[in-house]
């Protein structure tokens, strides 16, 4: 089975736009805006795109954090942090290592013309992030602004992947354990990550096992579970390329993965930053 077009371009941006945001730096550049510590920083800097929210409406944006943990950065952030301001940061340490990971402005400048025209092709009815990502202007600096639109295709996908499973009857938390179940992935840190606690996170394991959905002793999917997970992932592909991304082309999507594989690598070559993402399986993966 051929990867879907909007599954194989979210997972070429998307190698370029998490790590440069779950790095130590990421809590540096929050410091210098007044942000405290780590997480403050980078749910303000995710969130910044949507305005000055409170911790209610981010919680919701985002999907899978624990309400509890948002609220511990958001609406606190905005008194010494303006979203503008936190998107000008997060935009120039974007830019900077990018740049040390070995991105040029060489490479960048051609892909931000092929993508540049994405961002008015999508359509905004249900998509919070990706329509906030999506109206910001682009930076002048191509790396910065390669980062932006990739961005923009990440969030757009997660608004998405969210209302697949919700519309599944799948909570952002009950997603967590179907999305790493029977992979490999430190379940432990994602959970910590998230901000659930150890009570919630088994009480979430217990309702799908009662769906029969997930085998909770043996840490897999059920036959059942796993068909949903792949309806979620199709779906998800589907909303993307309906909503907007289809104005690139199938073969306009195979051209940018291609000139952006040289870039990717250069990126993973570095290990800035392991890819914690759950958007989506792997490109390959039914």
């Amino acid at each position: 089975m051929s990867t879907h077009p909007a599954r194989r371009l979210w997972h070429s941006l998307e190698a370029l736009y998490q790590p440069a945001l779950l790095v130590d730096d990421t809590r540096d550049a929050g410091a210098a805006l007044g942000l405290r510590g780590f997480w403050m920083a980078f749910l303000a800097f995710r969130a910044a795109p949507l305005g000055a929210v409170s911790a209610a409406t981010a919680t919701a944006a985002f999907g899978g954090f624990a309400p509890g943990k948002v609220a511990k950065a958001i609406p606190g952030a905005w008194a010494t942090a303006s979203p503008a301001d936190c998107v000008a940061s997060r935009n120039a340490l974007a830019g900077k290592l990018l740049r040390s990971a070995g991105v040029t402005e060489e490479a960048a400048a051609p892909l931000v013309e092929r993508l540049a025209a994405l961002p008015a092709a999508l359509e905004p009815t249900g998509r919070p992030l990706g329509a906030a990502n999506a109206a910001l202007p682009l930076p002048e600096d191509p790396i910065a602004a390669l980062w932006q639109l990739a961005g923009t295709v990440r969030e757009y996908r997660g608004d998405g992947h969210v209302a697949s499973w919700v519309a599944a009857g799948v909570s952002g938390l009950e997603s967590h354990h179907l999305l790493t179940a029977g992979r490999a992935a430190d379940v432990a840190m994602m959970r910590e990550i998230r901000g659930w606690t150890a009570e919630e996170w088994s009480a979430a394991a217990e309702a799908l096992t009662a769906r029969g959905l997930l085998d909770a002793t043996a840490g897999t999917l059920t036959d059942t579970g796993l068909r949903l997970r792949a309806q979620v992932e199709r779906q998800t592909d589907e909303l993307s390329w309906s909503g907007g991304m289809s104005v690139l082309g199938e073969d306009g999507v195979a051209e940018i993965c291609a000139a952006l594989a040289p870039v990717v690598r250069s990126v993973r070559d570095c290990d800035m930053a392991p890819l914690l993402t759950l958007l989506a399986p792997d490109v390959d993966e039914a």
